[in-house]
Parts: C-alpha cells; structure tokens; sequence
C-alpha cells in the first residue's frame, strides 16, 4: 500500500523519487535503532535495579558488622571494669525483665548496688557489676543491656489515720 501511495505523490508531482527514497531509508534506520534501543534500555534498567539491590545488601551488611562491632564493645567494657564477685557470700536480688534474680556480691558492692554507686549489666544469661561511668558508656551504645535500677515511688494512696505501724518506716535493704 505505501508503494501506491508513493506512486500516486510521484504522478501528482507533489514527491521527488529521491526524497521517497530518503524516507524509505530513515524509516529502515529507525527500525533497525529501535530494536537495539529497546534491549539496551532493558538491559541498562536491569542493570539500575540489580545495583539497587546489590547497595540494599551492602546496607545491610554494614549494619549487621557495626552491631557486631558494637556488641565487641560492649563485651570488652564489661570485662575490662567488671568488679571481681568471686568472693562473694551476700545475696542481691533484683526485678530484670519481670523475674526477680539473685547474685552473690560482698557486703561492700551490696551496698553500693542498693546505693545507686555501681551497676548491674546483663551479659547474656548472666550479670556483671560495673561502675556507672562504664555504664554510661554501655547505655550509649546498647542500653537494653543494663539493668535498671529499681526506685522508691511514693504511694498514691494516703496513709490511714487508724494506721498503727504509720510512724516505723520500712527499709529498703531488707535481706530476703
């Protein structure tokens, strides 16, 4: 059909043969381009989306080594300033995580415990007692792994007036 109507503009005058062959040859250039044009634009997508999900996984290999990083930290503070326990005959107990537990520490760190002058972190399934500068540095970097420290709220309710025991106060140090 396009040669009819090449034919019928040459014998109206309104088309060269030249310019007819000028136009048969773009539009043969144009398909020959489109092809390649089209895998190369696949294929550069491709490329586009398999870089996309090799930095994905890059993201996610740098986060996985700094917390790896971070938990090597964690580990050598702790063993570097670490109170030594093993002679330790008096109990401690504490709430960690809704469970009360209990540790042997001397009567000296007991003390300091209860007064808020060292501090208890939990290193996997057991505890260490630190001082509170090591801590800090611990709650900079992981603070899930200390163990807060449990403090007296007043209570809400007021005393009653019929209340005998309203004038003994009630220690906090008591030994279980």
């Amino acid at each position: 059909m396009a040669n009819l109507l090449q034919e019928q503009l040459l014998k109206a005058g309104l088309a060269k043969p030249d310019q007819l062959q000028k136009a048969a040859k773009e539009k043969r250039r144009e398909k020959r381009q489109g092809a390649p044009d089209q895998a190369a634009e696949q294929a550069r997508r491709a490329q586009e989306e398999k870089a996309a999900q090799d930095r994905a996984r890059n993201l996610e290999r740098q986060a996985a080594q700094e917390r790896k990083a971070q938990a090597a930290e964690i580990r050598q503070i702790i063993q570097t300033h670490k109170l030594d326990r093993a002679k330790g005959d008096t109990p401690y107990q504490f709430v960690d995580r809704g469970k009360i537990c209990k540790i042997y520490v001397e009567a000296g760190q007991r003390a300091q415990l209860i007064d808020g002058r060292l501090v208890l972190v939990r290193v996997g399934e057991r505890f260490e007692v630190i001082p509170p500068a090591a801590a800090e540095k611990i709650a900079q970097r992981d603070a899930s792994r200390l163990v807060p420290r449990e403090t007296q709220t007043p209570a809400t309710d007021a005393p009653a007036a019929e209340d005998p025991y309203a004038d003994f106060a009630v220690p906090d140090d008591l030994m279980w």
